[in-house]
């Protein structure tokens, strides 16, 4: 072999410096090359010195990538002799992955112009690019999973039927919230939403239930709610069916509600008069009931059916709540409230029969009223039973601060004008807020804003000129 190679190179005489593959030496770099012979590096012929120093490069390219070869093996790019990137079989770049782009997300193949993803539209959680409207999509009848029965398909929305567990604890907080606002439209939507299902019948049970243990303008709501919701909610079916359970357990409701059993009767007769129970509801019961709380409900029934059809309202049957009254009935019915407590004297009934008017924002009428009585009143008895009255009602917090001061207020205002037809009104009125703040239940501050007639001064031709002093 080495003998061999002596040949060649005495046939072929070269320098040691053109054969090497590494890069020139600063003296070499500094220097000019002025041969114009053709010289051979790694088996490439070149015959200018800007070919060598292509050649160089190239060669160090090569030497380089077979250092790394050994630890990026099946990963760095292959190249040729001439130091181009080498193609696969088809023509293709195999695809490069150094370490420095592991987590690159650029395309590898070197192609775009540098623009994101999907124009924008990739990333977790997105349907598209922003403001990209989609269309309904046709159905492609070649397709092979298509169906035909498929086409004509409505899909609804499936509400499971309500449990039984659940009835009461979802239509308690509907109906109680009903009380409060008083809107059957709204009662209706809620219960429209649920699935009742055989359960319908026991709304009718459950609200005359809640309203049992409820105020009189409760009870009044409760049926107009009964008479909204037959016809949309409820069938006349489910109100008698509700109407019996509840006359099978009004043993049980007159152990919480002592009066129940005259209440469901009242009931069963509104309902009758609204037309949501057949008028052979009552026939249906004559010989059959063998409860007596039950017998007395339908009882009550008949008999007000009976004064209805001699000119009883029973429409009008729990009366108007609270604020819907007019103001001059109001005004009427306080004056007859205390009316009676002159009467009887006793001041719990007094009190019930002014909660039963449910118009705690009106309560100042009430003191005015009746502090209007003393003054025109005659005797010292109304005087201390109104006054002993206003303080149970102020310690029993019947009546607010602010109800106790407007009504002291008002008679402040309108003491002239009563004092027109009661002479000596002023004089009682002092006396009258003395006494209150003695016993406690005006503040300082209103006793002090009491008004007091003036008081005249007049010459007389038998004084001497002088001022005399005379009250009224």
């Amino acid at each position: 072999m080495a003998t061999d190679c002596e040949a060649w190179l005495n046939a072929n005489p070269l320098d040691a410096d053109d054969l090497s593959d590494s890069f020139l030496s600063g003296e070499e770099e500094n220097g000019i090359i002025t041969k114009n012979i053709k010289n051979e590096i790694n088996g490439n012929w070149i015959s200018a010195p800007n070919s060598i120093h292509e050649a160089r490069l190239k060669a160090k390219a090569k030497r380089r990538l077979r250092k790394t070869s050994s630890r990026d093996s099946g990963r760095g790019d292959s190249f040729s002799e001439n130091g181009d990137p080498s193609r696969g079989t088809n023509g293709t770049v195999p695809p490069t992955s150094p370490k420095s782009k592991l987590l690159d997300r650029k395309s590898r193949a070197g192609k775009g112009r540098g623009l994101p993803k999907k124009g924008g539209a990739g990333g977790k959680g997105v349907w598209g690019p922003p403001g990209e409207v989609y269309d309904l999509e046709e159905v492609d009848v070649k397709d092979p999973n298509y169906d035909e029965a498929q086409e004509n398909c409505v899909y609804e929305t499936v509400v499971p039927p309500l449990e039984e567990g659940a009835f009461e604890k979802t239509l308690t907080p509907i109906v109680q919230e009903y009380f409060e606002h008083g809107d059957t439209n709204e009662v209706a939507e809620l219960l429209g939403e649920l699935n009742l299902g055989s359960m319908s019948s026991g709304v009718p049970m459950l609200a005359v239930s809640l309203a049992l243990e409820a105020k009189a303008s409760h009870r009044e709501l409760t049926s107009r709610l009964l008479t909204d919701l037959c016809g949309r909610v409820l069938s006349r079916s489910d109100v008698e069916s509700s109407f019996d359970k509840l006359l099978r357990e009004l043993p049980d409701l007159v152990l919480d509600t002592p009066g129940a059993t005259q209440l469901v009767g009242q009931f069963i007769a509104r309902a009758v008069k609204d037309q949501i129970l057949s008028k052979s509801y009552l026939d249906g019961y004559k010989g059959r009931v063998d409860c007596v709380h039950a017998r007395a409900a339908l009882d009550r029934a008949a008999v007000l059916l009976k004064m209805g059809m001699g000119g009883l309202r029973i429409d009008n049957l729990w009366g108007t709540g609270g604020g819907q009254r007019p103001v001059t009935q109001l005004v009427r019915e306080m004056t007859l409230l205390l009316k009676e407590y002159l009467l009887s004297g006793d001041n719990k009934e007094a009190e019930r029969c002014l909660r039963e008017l449910e118009v705690p924002h009106f309560h100042h009428e009430f003191v005015y009223e009746a502090i209007v009585m003393v003054l025109e009143s005659k005797g010292e008895k109304t005087f201390k039973m109104v006054l002993q009255l206003l303080k149970f009602l102020w310690v029993s917090s019947i009546i607010t601060v602010d109800q106790m001061r407007r009504g002291y207020e008002r008679v402040y205002m309108d003491i002239a004008e009563i004092n027109i037809d009661v002479p000596r009104a002023y004089f009682i009125l002092e006396q009258f807020v003395d006494k209150s703040f003695s016993a406690g239940f005006i503040c300082e501050k209103l006793r002090d804003l009491c008004p007091s007639r003036g008081r005249k001064r007049f010459v007389s031709e038998g004084d001497g000129g002088r001022f005399k002093l005379e009250s009224y």
